[in-house]
């Protein structure tokens, strides 16, 4: 049964001019060190990190818990390369069902909350 579903959508850029105008500001206040060094190995991180933010919003939005936060969230990569969601300090009644895909200008993911 499905409890909650979320999509979100969001420009490359943004999170571009995000990172170069608060630097480590902003990257500290929305993700978590594992998802920082995930998008800091790749010769352009930006698609990774909007790749991830995309992700938190959406699955924020199949969850509908307004008490989650940025850092509660950690969006990783299954020894597969599947991404999976957990989150930090609250009880999940289901399984979180993660896509992430980016292309030149925008970055997307879909979430599913599976009871």
């Amino acid at each position: 049964m499905i409890i909650g579903t979320g999509v979100d959508i969001i420009e490359i850029q943004r999170i571009r001019r995000s990172v170069e105008q608060w630097g480590a500001r902003f990257l500290q206040r929305v993700f978590n060190d594992a998802e920082i060094a995930y998008a800091q190995k790749h010769t352009i991180p930006y698609p990774h990190y909007a790749g991830r933010f995309a992700a938190k919003e959406a699955v924020y939005k199949a969850l509908g818990d307004k008490s989650i936060t940025w850092k509660d969230m950690t969006v990783t990569n299954d020894p597969d390369g599947k991404p999976v969601c957990s989150v930090n300090g609250h009880t999940i009644k289901g399984r979180i069902h993660l896509s992430i895909s980016h292309s030149k200008y925008y970055a997307v993911a879909q979430a599913v909350v599976e009871a």
